[in-house]
């Protein structure tokens, strides 16, 4: 669930005809069922009748001029058929492997690497590749030293290859959660900063920092050789864009997406494997670095309760909720000092997003490109009324409280993109103790930034290869399907497949993925024009806190998804997929 593992790319525009769809033949009328008995006779009768009542309006016709039949609805040409069908169109990425650069800041294999993008653009027709452009690597040499040689050749790689690139800025390091094959450590240089002050890194009740990401609470504190946090990220930001121009002016570079957190996703580091996180454990709050905690302690005593401390009754990484005072029923999470605590962490986080937001609409203001953040899918514990794994990573959504769609209407401030993941995941496949509900958490989570009207896009948290997942995938992109006149009233913005790799290109798995592709694209060939983009605006005025609060209540039910697909042909494909916490193997029909 990473954008250490999921990101998301994009590339070139090829000015490629899609294919044409045949138009469907019309269906033979209904025949009436055969006559028998009594009624038989009553037909019989009836058809007299019925010959004598023509006889009779034939007779008054010939007195009257016969008016003319209305025309019927012009039918509509292939190419009309084809941009109706194109509206139903989502675009296809594949995210490419986490050291693609290398942390010596070399592009890996680049002929073989070119050969499988080509396979991708030909054979299978995605879209775009997404890529992590970590801070680790370009800004490695010391404080405002960028090296930006390997992602040019891999952007040119994309380019020639006819592919577009969502670009993902990855202000995390790698290493140690979910899917991480390599290890990218923060630069050595704010590391350094780190060592001297290790209040710079989130940290656990027990006192344990997490060197993935650095703390919010130094934000806005000059502690990076001058620099706050925020004006590190911004100086990386435009540095890209000034080295990046020519793929951003040709439409190669589609989507920037700005990492907020560990995994470059807008939340806290609540559950790190590598330090002994496991599935289903709830997490654990992560605010107790000196910064925060003083952040904290100020807020509440503006509140009138300077007595108030953050929590220390809300358990450990691997706890269950009915093992922890915090989140048992009528614990703390109800009572005004939790509500407090709560609302102070999750806005803590929604401020961090606006920002950093404001800043990267600055530095790309005018380019073809579409912001984005991703949200992380803590599916697990969502049945429960505390949804305690929501709580600690900084999500503050509850039963009656809607904590994605104060998200959203941040992110309406800078038309940004919601990309979210686990976009494949079955509430079946999960277990049981986990009170997971995936489908659920997708299902509101898209509702919530299409009723804020934002684009919307989704990612797999999982390698799978099987057709359930991608039947999945293809209900949550489309959740009423296609819509054969014109575009459907909801559909992802794009989806980004996690991730390119032999297992992916090889046999069953590969005739499979671009079988979904196909549907993906709505049965059409690849097309270049899909949504297409226009030069971003500046960022709206700053919205205050309590108007982006209203959108918490009520917390509405979801659009409707259908449980059908649209996937027109089935055969049995065996699911074969990663084995991860909370899954099993399943098989099932599929694509």
């Amino acid at each position: 669930m990473m954008t250490t593992s999921p990101p998301s790319s994009q590339q070139v525009r090829l000015q490629q005809r899609w294919t044409c769809r045949s138009r469907a033949p019309s269906p033979a009328p209904l025949l009436p069922p055969p006559a028998t008995g009594r009624r038989r006779r009553r037909v019989a009768a009836d058809s007299q009748k019925t010959v004598a009542s023509l006889r009779v309006r034939a007779i008054a016709a010939e007195s009257e001029q016969a008016s003319p039949l209305p025309e019927p609805p012009p039918l509509l040409t292939e190419e009309e058929e084809e941009e109706n069908m194109l509206a139903n169109y989502v675009p296809v990425y594949v995210m490419l492997p986490l050291g693609v650069v290398t942390a010596e800041n070399e592009l890996e294999d680049a002929a073989g690497l070119r050969a499988r993008l080509r396979r991708l653009r030909r054979e299978a027709g995605v879209d775009g590749v997404m890529a992590d452009v970590w801070w680790g690597i370009v800004e490695a040499a010391g404080p405002a030293r960028y090296e930006w040689r390997a992602y040019r050749q891999l952007f040119r790689v994309a380019q020639e290859e006819g592919l577009k690139v969502q670009a993902i800025m990855s202000f995390h390091a790698c290493g140690g959660n979910v899917g991480d094959a390599v290890t990218i450590p923060l630069p050595r240089w704010v590391r350094d900063v780190g060592d001297a002050d290790p209040d710079v890194y989130y940290t656990s009740p027990g006192g344990a920092r997490n060197h993935e990401y650095l703390t919010i609470g130094v934000d806005d504190r000059p502690l990076f050789h001058g620099r706050t946090a925020i004006q590190m990220y911004v100086d990386y930001m435009k540095s890209f864009r000034e080295n990046m121009a020519e793929f951003l002016d040709a439409g190669v570079i589609v989507d920037i997406e700005v990492g907020l957190g560990p995994a470059g996703e807008m939340r806290y580091p609540s559950y790190p494997q590598s330090q002994g996180w496991v599935f289903p454990g709830i997490g654990e709050f992560i605010c107790y670095d000196k910064y925060l905690e003083a952040d904290f302690k100020a807020e509440a005593a503006k509140a009138g309760h300077p007595e108030w401390e953050l929590p220390d009754d809300a358990g450990e990484y691997n706890d269950t909720p009915e093992k922890t005072r915090f989140f048992t029923d009528n614990g703390t999470y109800v009572t005004e000092k939790g509500k407090f605590f709560l609302t102070w962490y999750s806005n803590k986080l929604i401020k961090h997003g606006d920002k950093i937001l404001d800043e990267a609409n600055k530095v790309f203001l005018g380019c073809r490109v579409q912001l984005a953040i991703k949200i992380s899918g803590i599916h697990w514990w969502y049945r429960v009324p505390n949804h305690a794994a929501e709580l600690t990573a900084g999500y503050y959504n509850l039963d009656n409280r809607d904590g994605y769609r104060t998200i959203a209407r941040m992110l309406t401030r800078h038309r940004a993109c919601v990309n979210f993941t686990c976009a494949e995941m079955r509430d079946s496949e999960q277990s049981s103790e986990a009170k997971s509900a995936p489908e659920e958490l997708v299902q509101q989570v898209l509702s919530a930034g299409w009723r804020e009207g934002l684009h919307v896009a989704c990612e797999n948290a999982l390698g799978r290869y099987d057709a359930t997942a991608y039947n999945t995938i293809l209900r949550n992109s489309r959740p009423t399907g296609i819509n054969k006149n014109g575009p459907p009233e909801h559909k992802l913005f794009g989806f980004t497949y996690l991730r390119l790799s032999d297992e992916l290109l090889e046999g069953q798995n590969y005739s499979t993925f671009k079988t979904f592709v196909k549907r993906m694209h709505a049965n059409l060939g690849y097309s270049s024009n899909v949504d297409p983009l226009e030069p971003l605006q500046r960022s709206m005025p700053e919205m205050p806190i309590g108007k982006i609060l209203q959108a918490a209540h009520p917390k509405l039910a979801p659009f409707p998804f259908d449980e059908n697909t649209d996937l027109p042909h089935r055969q049995q494909v065996a699911c074969n997929f990663a084995h991860a916490p909370g899954h099993r193997h399943t098989q099932e029909s599929g694509i």
